[in-house]
């Protein structure tokens, strides 16, 4: 779709948009005098959605751009009620009902700190056209950073990892549901 050309870039692993997004914040704030900066911040920020399937790398690149930037990175998954996380310990695939919520909290967050003039990194699944417009899709301060993998590559990152709730066994219900 037009709206997808916009505001969502597609990645392959190793991601190149460091320039991209430096390049954007130059061109900001080439156009506002240093002084005016902090009362016009607000409407400057910025919101990186990195999205796709689990394993695909969402977390390693958001905290390496939040610390390039400066900016906030959060896990999407630190706003899952413990019912949802529950579910996917022990290997039930969540449903559209189990993510509404979730996806109002992580919306939430983004508008709450945009409001406040702070940009930030979001690594969230977003899986399906509606959670991303749910999310902001649409929106110009929220772009959104889709993480590709072959379903090997992801199969040997998720069996590498220690320590993370999600298992191996739904990989195959996440790409089902990945609607690119």
């Amino acid at each position: 779709s037009s709206s997808a050309n916009i505001s969502m870039y597609s990645l392959t692993w190793p991601p190149k948009i460091f320039s991209c997004v430096r390049a954007r914040r130059a061109r900001v704030r080439s156009r506002i005098p240093v002084r005016a900066r902090a009362r016009a911040h607000a409407s400057n920020t910025m919101f990186l959605v990195v999205m796709g399937v689990a394993g695909s790398g969402k977390t390693t690149l958001g905290q390496a751009l939040g610390q390039r930037l400066g900016w906030e990175f959060r896990d999407a998954d630190g706003f899952h009620p413990a019912a949802n996380i529950a579910k996917m310990k022990a290997g039930t695939p969540l449903q559209d009902e189990d993510r509404w919520p979730w996806l109002r909290a992580i919306r939430s967050h983004m508008e709450s700190e945009q409001a406040a003039g702070r940009s930030g990194i979001i690594a969230c699944s977003a899986l399906k056209e509606i959670y991303r417009d749910t999310l902001g899709r649409g929106e110009p301060w929220i772009r959104f950073v889709h993480l590709n993998g072959s379903r090997d590559l992801i199969e040997g990152r998720m069996r590498a990892r220690e320590g993370h709730f999600m298992p191996v066994s739904l990989l195959d219900s996440q790409f089902a549901t990945l609607e690119s």
